[in-house]
């Protein structure tokens, strides 16, 4: 080898464990920056949470590290907190939500995330903005269909929001018997622009509710039959996380098809209306088994927590005895 060679292969070789040891001081400097930034947000010192989270940023903008994707989650907390002690300051929550958006570019499915630039969007009563924000999400295959699912029964919420709206009035409910039992008989509200309105919030809805519900696995299909004894803490969470969302589009799905029986009746289609009430009861039954589910794993979750706290307590009387004893 030729000492230009020589010369040459030591650069390259210096070269490298540079890079590498300044990637390692970066990576030391910025888990330091998060355990400080962690203790000022703690104190509510958000300042100066901010400044470090935000240097820890700096040195990795990419989020090639898992030091600066947790790094850009906390700044995006931290300018969110800011904002919510002074709600004045909207330029907080237009940076908070920036912040929010940049780290989703790092993980799609981080949903916290999401929603907290949902929730923004809501405060600053940026309809359009929170609107579109919701849709791009419902269409992101890249995501879990949970999180699709969540995003459409968002939509449909409004949507079941803007009917009930409508028909939940002195207006246009009245006092009437049905098979022996005291109910109310659904009129049309006086504008027609009203009942257009209710009428095509209806026809939304329901399709939202609907594309939401095709997204459903057959993890949550086969929920019901899980036994949530021998499953993991993490499995746990996993199946946990899976039915939430789909437990809420069933809950709409009979709140939608209430809704279409509500219209049904006010234009005089009683045979409709009573089919209509016959599958909103078969949506309600098909929502209590999601949520019995549900509250399976939460009961397994506290059972498991009790149980850690029992045998805590054991060891250290077991220490404290031994102690005693020697």
């Amino acid at each position: 080898m030729s000492f230009s060679r020589l010369g040459i292969f030591v650069l390259i070789i210096a070269t490298v464990l540079t890079a590498t040891n300044c990637s390692f001081y970066n990576r030391v400097a910025s888990r330091k920056n998060l355990v400080d930034g962690s203790e000022a947000y703690k104190g509510r010192k958000f300042a100066e949470a901010e400044a470090l989270f935000r240097r820890a940023t700096e040195r990795d903008p990419d989020g090639s590290t898992l030091e600066g994707r947790i790094a850009q989650v906390f700044l995006a907390r931290t300018l969110h907190s800011e904002y919510v002690g002074d709600r004045q300051k909207t330029s907080l929550a237009e940076a908070a939500i920036e912040a929010y958006k940049k780290a989703l570019t790092f993980d799609a499915n981080d949903q916290s995330s999401y929603k907290a630039v949902a929730g923004l969007y809501e405060n600053l009563d940026k309809t359009d903005e929170w609107q579109r924000w919701v849709t791009e999400r419902s269409a992101n295959e890249s995501i879990k269909p949970q999180y699709r699912a969540d995003a459409l029964i968002a939509l449909a919420a409004k949507q079941n929001s803007c009917a009930n709206s409508i028909s939940d009035t002195e207006a246009t409910k009245k006092p009437a018997k049905r098979d022996g039992k005291d109910v109310f008989q659904y009129v049309k509200p006086a504008d027609p622009a009203e009942f257009d309105k209710m009428k095509a919030c209806i026809e939304q809805g329901k399709k939202l509710v609907d594309q939401a519900l095709t997204l459903e696995t057959d993890e949550v299909k086969n929920a019901k039959n899980v036994d949530v004894n021998p499953l993991t803490d993490a499995q746990l969470v996993a199946l946990g996380d899976a039915v939430q969302s789909f437990e809420s589009a069933r809950s709409y799905k009979a709140s939608m098809l209430i809704q279409d029986s509500r219209l049904a009746e006010m234009e005089g289609r009683e045979d409709d209306a009573a089919k209509l009430r016959e599958e909103a009861n078969a949506a309600r039954e098909a929502y209590v088994e999601l949520s019995t589910v549900t509250a399976n794993i939460q009961a397994e979750k506290d059972a498991r927590v009790e149980e850690a706290k029992a045998n805590a307590n054991a060891n250290a009387n077991a220490n404290a005895g031994n102690n005693a004893g020697s």
